[in-house]
């Protein structure tokens, strides 16, 4: 029996369990998400700034028409859940992040994430009365009808310049009481900094991997629930792909075809089947 979008919604939130992280990997196309999944991690997240760059794009170019035709195309290829990076919604006002979310819903998604982050290089942030009315409006979207997605809060001032730990705390707070399911700021590295979110908040706690950040061991023992990687792994593949094409292009040897048997490897016994 194939797995329903429901399925995957309600088994994507029950994977969220303080102090055992689930570890989530964002992958930015079909191939990727099935070599995660025969990798044996439980769910993938899509990833803005990968998707990105597999249209020649840099984070942020992406619209919400490509955003959507990923999700669409993401969910049907795997059965994993799959939550997406909606950014900031593709819109300013609730209205307009209602819309976004609900066409998401259409795409088999499990759950996805809205930013507060505004795009706006002088006023990054919405403010916080603006930005709680806008997840107000995603959960109410994404929490109707036959398929309860899994609605991911961030807060992004620590990635954006406001280096304000107790405002991120607060707006947190509100997006909690506006109905998110997860809560997420991207940027927290510091042990105590992550105690203080986690035992700030009732809902589950999302943290981005980065360096200097503590491991996924130290992250379950601080009471983290999930762990994602941003656009990490989709970078990762690219500097690989840039060291072979600079290997060939400059030394003319073919050192890279030791990488390479272990991805063919990889594909084969993902896709093999």
């Amino acid at each position: 029996m194939s797995v329903t979008q429901a399925d995957k919604a309600e088994w994507f939130l029950k994977l969220h369990k303080k102090g055992e992280p689930l570890l989530m990997p964002n992958a930015w196309d079909v191939g990727s998400a099935g070599i995660l999944g025969w990798l044996g991690f439980q769910a993938v997240a899509t990833t803005s700034s990968g998707h990105a760059a597999t249209l020649g794009r840099l984070d942020g170019g992406v619209t919400r028409e490509d955003a959507m035709a990923h999700a669409t195309e993401l969910s049907a290829g795997t059965d994993l859940p799959v939550s997406a990076d909606l950014e900031n919604g593709f819109a300013d006002d609730p209205d307009g992040v209602a819309e976004t979310i609900r066409r998401a819903r259409e795409t088999g998604l499990a759950g996805c994430s809205v930013e507060d982050y505004s795009g706006r290089p002088g006023d990054p942030i919405y403010e916080r009365g603006l930005a709680r009315e806008r997840i107000v409006a995603a959960a109410e979207i994404a929490h109707s009808g036959p398929v309860r997605m899994v609605l991911t809060a961030r807060a992004e001032n620590l990635i954006h310049g406001r280096d304000d730990l107790a405002d991120t705390i607060e707006r947190l707070q509100a997006y909690q009481e506006a109905g998110a399911d997860v809560l997420f700021a991207p940027g927290l590295t510091s042990a105590q900094d992550i105690r203080r979110v986690v035992e700030s908040v009732d809902r589950p706690v999302s943290v981005l991997a980065l360096r200097g950040a503590p491991s996924t061991g130290e992250l379950a023992a601080l009471g983290v629930a999930r762990v994602s990687v941003g656009g990490a792994f989709a970078f990762a593949a690219l500097g690989a792909l840039r060291e072979a094409a600079e290997e060939l292009r400059d030394r003319g040897t073919y050192g890279y075809l030791e990488r390479t048997a272990l991805g063919v490897q990889a594909a084969r016994s993902a896709f093999g089947s």
